[in-house]
């Protein structure tokens, strides 16, 4: 009995260390795996990366998205050699895989919207990198430096960063300002009612056709739009190439006002007409109403 014992305990200690170096060797071949893999996929996102940026036809817009699948694929297959390595099958990664997919799109709805949103704006392009855009109300506004799966990033005007979930762009309506080659440029002035209005549209009207600027298809115009109290609002029309849009905004606002004045007209001056009624004149038309009607002011 005893040289039985002596025999099954050695044995057993053998078994032990044997297991426990065969799941140490797994585990380490399974960090291996992964910590290779995760080098590969950063060294292989980096080369993809300068790769399209120096291809003059590789729209800026897919490059972001190109490098991000590449570098999440490459990761996908290190995760599942490294489960493979500590016995889990192919076919239950997958389904395991799936459900964890069921259930994570149910948990993060949100986040699976801004990834179909980024879909819809990578195939649909509404807008590409270097547009400058406005969604909504107006709350989201900037230029577009990268688009992703998750996000959109924008440089705002003042040269702030903003991160913009891609589902606030997809559900909302977008003004690309970049577009369409050209732009109308509309410019409110106001003068005098008492000033030749006639003389000022013309005025007007020789300043916006001699700026090069300004395309001649469509003519420049100049009419009026409205009257409020003692001045008329006048309005400029005129349509430029975007590359010099607000150039010339700038310096046709400037130009207006001397303009105006070599046209001798001047800056408007709102009056309004008040009528009193003094204290006296009331006082004899309540007499005159009592005498007319005298049960009136006794009740």
């Amino acid at each position: 009995m005893q040289n039985l014992l002596a025999q099954i305990h050695p044995n057993r200690w053998t078994f032990l260390w044997d297991s426990l170096t065969a799941i140490s060797m797994h585990l380490c071949a399974a960090a291996l795996i992964l910590m290779v893999g995760w080098w590969v996929a950063r060294r292989v996102a980096r080369s993809l990366n300068r790769l399209l940026t120096n291809q003059s036809r590789m729209d800026a817009t897919l490059r972001p998205i190109l490098c991000d699948t590449s570098l999440w694929g490459i990761r996908v297959v290190a995760i599942i050699g490294a489960l493979s390595q500590l016995g889990i099958q192919t076919a239950s990664i997958v389904a395991v895989l799936g459900a964890a997919g069921l259930a994570i799109g149910l948990a993060l709805q949100g986040t699976m919207q801004n990834i179909a949103a980024g879909i819809m704006l990578l195939l649909l392009r509404p807008f590409k990198v270097g547009d400058s855009i406005e969604a909504g109300t107006g709350t989201v506004a900037g230029t577009v430096e990268e688009i992703s799966l998750f996000t959109t990033r924008l440089t705002k005007s003042d040269g702030i960063c903003e991160y913009v979930p891609n589902s606030a762009l997809w559900s909302n309506s977008i003004r690309n300002y970049n577009r369409n080659p050209t732009r109308r440029l509309d410019l409110e002035v106001e003068i005098s009612v008492r000033d030749d209005v006639d003389h000022a549209l013309a005025a007007l009207r020789a300043l916006a056709a001699a700026d090069p600027r300004a395309l001649q298809t469509p003519a420049p115009q100049v009419m009026v739009t409205r009257f409020d109290d003692s001045t008329a609002v006048l309005n400029i029309r005129v349509w430029a190439k975007i590359d010099v849009f607000w150039d010339m905004r700038w310096d046709l606002a400037r130009q207006v006002r001397q303009t105006l004045n070599d046209a001798q007209c001047g800056l408007p001056v709102r009056t309004r007409e008040l009528h009193i009624v003094q204290s006296g004149e009331l006082s004899e038309a309540v007499m005159d109403r009592a005498a007319s009607h005298p049960r009136a002011v006794t009740q």
